[in-house]
């Protein structure tokens, strides 16, 4: 029997089976941020297990409340920071280094095909774009981790969506995964590994691919995975180049970690992604969508283009597009994160910073502030933010308020025109 992506990358992987159905795997990478990590920290130095299992293999940076925003927030920074120190974590990203967790940890080559990735974070699926295997574990999880370099996992049961068909113009990722998660449920994919398969993702680059895996966890997936492929191998060369005499090489090398002819799946779904329009989120689960045609209209308060989702370079080209030569409504307020600094510099040279400014945009350091309303726009009671991020859960932005997740196009026309309407990029 032919084996799934999940299933090779355990296998490759297994320490030991202590039980049916229970791996501990090793880990390639434990990552690390400020909200979740000082707890486990902390933890280990009160049970006297203040190590680390290697301190190249373990990456950290402060980014969730960045700079901090009062007492409690240094405090968490300052655990981050003493902790890097002590045991020599040189990949660590601290305050006008540091960029959202989910865009750095990739940007700087430290995630590859066939790896194990656990973090203190949902949205660490997003690593799966990579044909990995990358998982967000509570604190035992991750203090075992830090300390010993595995983790356990159950043995995955895989759901392979298998995507034809071109997406229309004006379009983007951020609305086919709002589309699987609307298929999916919520609860569709629980404990289930996604493989998002098919010429659709094929076409698709490394920032679409990774805005795909980071909302598997919205369906309930353990992981979110894209194969392999000469995408992934140019995206990774300047890292790679010295392991590999070539590309072609280094593909023949990663190819196997695709899933075999005869994998065997929980469910295989079939999505023609062709007649898709935009779309957004309207309540508080993010399988709770309508296009956004029969939402035009819809008053907003904010609107914020970043996070994990959609904060990198090509979402910012395609706000930009949008944005370019108009200002926002006087109705609303606009906020732009770059989810890295290198994006922010990108975004400088390039002239998008200019745009989002000429436009009447606040533009921010990188930092997952506002996606979980802890800093850098907070919504007020009664308020509606028009979000690229990742969660519309009742309170997610700020208690009381309303967060409509949609692609940076949609958003970046909501913003020109004061209420939810879709952006000129869609010609359907």
């Amino acid at each position: 029997m032919g084996k799934t992506v999940a299933q090779k990358i355990f296998d490759a992987h297994l320490i030991d089976k202590p039980t049916e159905g229970v791996n501990v795997l090793s880990l390639d990478r434990v990552f690390c941020h400020e909200i979740t990590t000082p707890i486990a920290i902390n933890d280990l130095v009160k049970r006297g297990k203040d190590r680390v299992f290697d301190p190249a293999k373990i990456k950290a940076v402060i980014d969730h409340v960045t700079p901090a925003k009062d007492s409690k927030t240094a405090e968490q920074g300052k655990t981050m920071r003493d902790w890097a120190r002590r045991h020599g974590i040189r990949d660590f990203f601290d305050i006008g280094e540091n960029g959202v967790c989910h865009a750095i940890f990739p940007e700087k080559g430290f995630v590859r095909p066939g790896y194990t990735v656990i973090m203190g974070d949902s949205h660490t699926c997003t690593h799966g774009a990579f044909g990995a295997f990358a998982a967000g574990v509570g604190t035992t999880d991750l203090e075992v981790g830090i300390l010993k370099g595995v983790c356990t996992m159950r043995s995955p049961e895989t759901i392979k969506i298998n995507v034809t068909g071109k997406l229309p113009e004006g379009v983007y990722a951020k609305d086919l995964i709002l589309a699987i998660i609307q298929l999916l449920t919520v609860n569709g994919a629980t404990d289930k590994v996604i493989e998002f398969a098919g010429p659709t993702i094929d076409e698709m680059s490394m920032e679409s691919r990774m805005t795909l895996c980071n909302m598997a966890i919205e369906a309930g997936g353990t992981c979110g995975i894209c194969y392999p492929d000469r995408v992934t191998v140019d995206y990774l060369w300047e890292f790679i180049k010295d392991e590999f005499p070539s590309k072609e090489a280094a593909l023949a090398e990663y190819s196997k970690w695709r899933p075999d002819a005869d994998a065997e799946y929980a469910k295989v779904v079939e999505f023609d992604a062709s007649k898709l329009e935009p779309l957004m989120t309207i309540n508080y689960k993010p399988d709770q969508v309508r296009t956004i045609r029969e939402m035009t209209g819809t008053k907003i308060d904010q609107v914020y283009i970043g996070s994990c989702t959609n904060g990198r370079i090509e979402d910012l080209r395609i706000a930009a597009e949008v944005l370019k030569g108009k200002k926002i409504s006087p109705n609303l307020r606009a906020i732009v994160s770059p989810a890295t600094p290198k994006i922010y510099r990108q975004a400088l040279a390039e002239g998008i910073i200019q745009i989002f400014m000429d436009a009447g945009f606040c533009v921010t350091n990188p930092t997952c502030g506002a996606c979980l309303g802890m800093s850098n726009g907070v919504l007020a009671k009664g308020e509606s933010c028009a979000s690229t991020t990742n969660r519309n859960f009742n309170g997610r932005m700020g208690k009381g308020g309303m967060v409509h997740l949609m692609s940076p196009a949609s958003a970046a026309a909501t913003a020109v025109a004061g209420f939810v309407t879709n952006s000129p990029l869609y010609k359907g």
